[in-house]
């Protein structure tokens, strides 16, 4: 069964779920996962596109903007607004303001929750649970220092 991780993050601006979903991501790929990262729109996909190229610092993520994984590219991080084709499906980062309905299919879901999200976050937290799904809530203070 799929487990749903909630990330909560004290800050407020956009910038920092991108922040922390390009490290998340990062820590996936690094323990031998492919990473979805579900945006709401072609614009946020663009924007976490281009943080991956530079965030974090040193760490350079292969990643491409594609709804479908194939094996000769060998890239980990497909970036996409529309649903993914199936594939190697361990973990979906959802940027999105909604539940994905394919959801169920991926290992881990990560949902980040910025400070003014958290009232949308309980509401989705409460459907995962609702559903039976393992819930797991991380509170993360200075997140960028770790």
């Amino acid at each position: 069964m799929t487990r749903i991780d909630f990330y909560l993050l004290p800050d407020v601006e956009h910038s920092a779920k991108l922040r922390f979903a390009c490290r998340l991501a990062y820590r996936a790929v690094c323990s031998g996962k492919s990473v979805n990262v579900q945006t709401s729109d072609s614009t946020q996909s663009g924007e976490i596109d281009g943080l991956m190229w530079s965030y974090p610092a040193s760490n350079f993520l292969p990643h491409e903007i594609s709804t479908e994984r194939t094996e000769n590219l060998g890239v980990p991080v497909l970036i996409n607004h529309e649903e993914p084709q199936p594939a190697e499906d361990h973990v979906l980062i959802n940027l999105t303001g909604e539940i994905p309905t394919f959801f169920g299919r991926f290992e881990r879901v990560a949902e980040i929750i910025l400070n003014p999200e958290r009232s949308m976050g309980r509401d989705r937290y409460r459907s995962y649970r609702d559903k039976g799904y393992p819930l797991f809530h991380h509170d993360l203070d200075n997140w960028e220092e770790q």
